[in-house]
Order: structure tokens, then sequence, then C-alpha cells
């Protein structure tokens, strides 16, 4: 049976009170839309089909690299005119062959499950609502049925601002997401008017065509209300990244990772986590991050795309990008881990310390106020606060070596391309620009002098 999904995304969001188009407002580090399209993508085959409007070039430039495809609807004139526009992109199969699903770009936390079981609930025959009960129903459209029970006949659905204020009194609410036999939405869409307050095709039309056709209507109804809720304002978004961080937070507890306060704990991507990983506050978790056993991450740390070795400890305020940590390592606090950064087994990273695109091996020390750029250091290296890598020449950046056991001292500076002798040591201070000899002092700096009877200049006085 050929299924088509077409997710509305033409909405302008004048509460977001923003240029960006809503769709495109971001929940746990991904587009709202692109929330909707990876759950479809969990359906099996279909053909997506994206409704844009305001903003359409920025939401169509957003999915350019997904199998949907998308259409304008343009003037934006109701989510029954918005699904006009998609008539020609629906399968042309005739009778029970196919199947609708339609989705809001701005609902982005309806679950797989819950779509199957409206696809299967349709089955190409009947029309399947997807509702809810709401203790405050404010702003949404009513289920109207044959009596008061929820399991009375399905008659139609009212908008709210449409409703009666008997109406407005029904907490079972339409969630804007539906499937329909595709041949018959077609001819229902087609048929639409406008005859409302607004001036609107409303797609919600459709159900009592369907009644009045002999189209038995059903209802399946969401797991919670939080898969159901639409973002359209500043504060909805805010209250559903909350939602999905608690969420993901107990999913992670559950599996056996220690949070310290999972109401201050941020994903905006994927967690992968060994046995009794210890997570304290605040920290923010970017793409894919990998942690073995016992890892412990401190307080305010911010780890995207990374790696992190067995029993390591993150300090806090630590920052971590595109880097992998060996086991047992030590990182932080307030240190820096840019793209490119390897780390080995037992290799220490203190305060204010910065590596980029450099690999330490087992052992190697950087403990204060450093920085290592373009640069292999051995094993057991000790690498002194104050000293830097001068990698870059203003045009092209260059590797500097720092053979196996080294000591550099505080406040050098070794500009690359530099290789630093095996158990070399290079004293404090030192400007290093040519290759050291291995097991042997390397001091580069100007002799000392004291000058008898120097002064200190002094401000002339003011006129």
């Amino acid at each position: 049976m050929a299924l088509d999904i077409v997710i509305m995304a033409a909405g302008k969001g004048t509460r977001m009170k923003s240029r960006l188009p809503k769709v495109l407002h971001r929940l746990a580090g991904r587009p709202l839309l692109q929330h909707v399209l990876d759950m479809t993508a969990e359906l099996g085959r279909a053909h997506t089909i994206v409704i844009t409007g305001h903003g359409a070039e920025a939401v169509e430039q957003a999915i350019a690299g997904s199998d949907a495809v998308s259409v304008r609807q343009m003037p934006q004139l109701g989510t029954g005119h918005a699904v006009q526009q998609a008539l020609p992109q629906l399968s042309t199969e005739q009778g029970d062959g196919g199947t609708t699903l339609i989705l809001n770009g701005d609902v982005p936390l309806i679950e797989a499950g819950t779509a199957r079981a409206l696809i299967e609930a349709c089955g190409g025959k009947q029309l399947a609502l997807l509702t809810i009960v709401l203790d405050d129903a404010t702003g949404y459209g009513r289920i109207l049925r044959s009596g008061d029970a929820l399991g009375g006949r399905v008659l139609g659905i009212v908008e709210h601002k449409d409703a009666t204020p008997a109406q407005r009194e029904i907490r079972e609410i339409y969630t804007g997401m539906m499937a329909a036999p595709t041949a018959l939405l077609k001819r229902w869409v087609t048929a639409l008017g406008n005859n409302n307050t607004q001036g609107e095709y409303y797609l919600t039309d459709i159900v009592a065509m369907a009644v009045d056709q002999g189209v038995p209507v059903v209802a399946t109804h969401a797991r919670d209300e939080t898969e159901v809720l639409g973002v359209n304002s500043p504060l909805q978004l805010a209250d559903l990244e909350r939602r999905l961080q608690r969420r993901q937070a107990e999913a992670l507890m559950e599996a056996g990772v220690r949070l310290a306060d999972p109401a201050r704990f941020d994903l905006r991507g994927e967690l992968l986590p060994g046995q009794d990983c210890e997570i304290d506050i605040g920290c923010v978790f970017e793409g894919q991050v990998v942690l073995g056993d016992s890892v412990r991450i401190g307080a305010h740390c911010v780890i995207r795309d990374a790696e992190i070795g067995d029993g390591a400890v993150i300090h806090p305020f630590t920052h971590i990008e595109g880097a992998k940590v060996g086991a047992g390592a030590l990182v932080g606090p307030y240190a820096r881990l840019r793209p490119g950064a390897e780390l080995g087994d037992e290799v220490h990273i203190g305060n204010f310390v910065e590596v980029k695109n450099s690999t330490l091996a087992k052992g190697a020390k950087a403990n204060h106020l450093a920085y290592l750029g373009d640069a292999t250091v051995g094993e057991r290296v000790n690498y002194g606060a104050g000293s830097i890598t001068a990698n870059y020449d203003g045009a092209n950046k260059h590797r500097t070596v720092i053979g196996d056991d080294v000591h550099v001292g505080s406040n050098c500076v070794l500009i690359a391309p530099v290789t630093i002798g095996e158990g070399g040591t290079i004293g404090g201070g030192s400007t290093i620009s040519s290759d050291t000899p291995p097991k042997q002092l390397t001091v580069a700096r100007a002799r000392q002098a004291s000058l008898a009877g120097w002064t200190r200049p002094v401000k002339a006085p003011k006129a």
C-alpha cells in the first residue's frame, strides 16, 4: 500500500517574533521540522511532501539533503488550502491502494509508534484522526461526537474560534494530524469551501464530508500530551525543550547513568554511555558523544562529537569538540580540546590549557595556561605553564614534534616547524626556532642584565 506523508511547514509563526521560519527554530539542537522528518524515516518507504510558505527558500534549503520534496503554499489560506497544493504529488493509486498521513512541522515530538497506529487505523479505508484529552483545550479544534462519551461516533471537528461556548467545554481535541485514504482525500480537499469567520479552507471540514458520505471516521489517541504539543511561541519552545530533555535524562538514568540533576542536563544529539558514568549539573552534549565506563563529567562542561575513554575525569567548565580522550585521562577545569585533539591514556590537561589538532601520548602533562596546536607530543612529556607552540606563520600551519620524556619549561615559545629531541629539556623563557638535540638542556633567551642608576620614568605634571 502506497504511503504519502504531507508535512505542514508553511506557517509564519507570528508569535515567535523572529525572522526565522517557525519550523527551523531548534529543539535539542535540531530544527523542529528535522525532528518530524527523522521520525518519518522510521515508518518505512514513503513519499514525503513538505508544504512550505513563509520563508520557503530557507525551509527548502534546510530539507535539501533529505528524500522529501517541497511544494509552496502562496498565499497561506488555511490547512485545507495547504493540502490542495500537495495533491499533484500524491499517489495516483485508486480505491484502497494508498494512505496519506498528514503531520505538522511544528509538532516535533510525535512518535513513530503513534504515527503507525494512525496509518493502521486508516488502512486505506477510514479517516483516522489523532486526538488527545487535555485539561485545558484552549486554542485547539474540538472533536464532536454522537453523545458525550469518548466512545461516541465522530461527527466532526470545530475550530476553537468557531466553537460555541458549549463546544469549548469539550476537552478532546484534534492534534492536527490525520491519516486518510488518498483517493478520498483528493476528492474531499478539492471540494473544500471557505465559509467561516477566517475565510480560510479548513482541512478539518473533510470530517463532516466523510460522515455525510458514510466513510467511517475513527480516532486514535496519542500516548501523552508531550508528543502532540506544537510550538507557537518562545515560551512553548522552551517548555517543550525541558520536556524533551527530561525524557532523555530519564532514559539515560534507566540505562544506569548517574545524573546529579536531570532538570539541569541538555542532550542535543546522541550520548552513548558506558557503565557507571557520572554527569554533574549544567552539562551540554552535542553531536555524538561516546563515554567509556566509569567516566566522570564535572559541572558545566560542553562536549561535542567526542570520545572519552574508561575512567577519564573531565573537570568542570571544560569544552571538548571533535576530540578523543584516553583512558584515565584528567582534563580541566577550564580546559579546551578543539577538533583533532587526541589524548592518550593518563594524559593530564589542566586549567586554561588549549589543545588543537595535536596528539599527546601516554602520561603527557600540560597542567597550566598553555597552548598546543598542530603538535605531536610523546610519552611522559611535561609541558610548562605559559608555553605555546607558534604553529601559524601568517599563511600556513606547521607542526611541532616533542619527543618522549621532554620537559618544556614555563613561558617557552616553540616556533614550528621544530622537533624537540627525546629526553631534552627546554629552559624556561626560551624561544626555540631550531631542532634541539635529545637529552640536553637547551636555553634560548637574552642574557639577564641589571643597570645601576636606572630610574623608572615618571609622569609629567599636568598643566
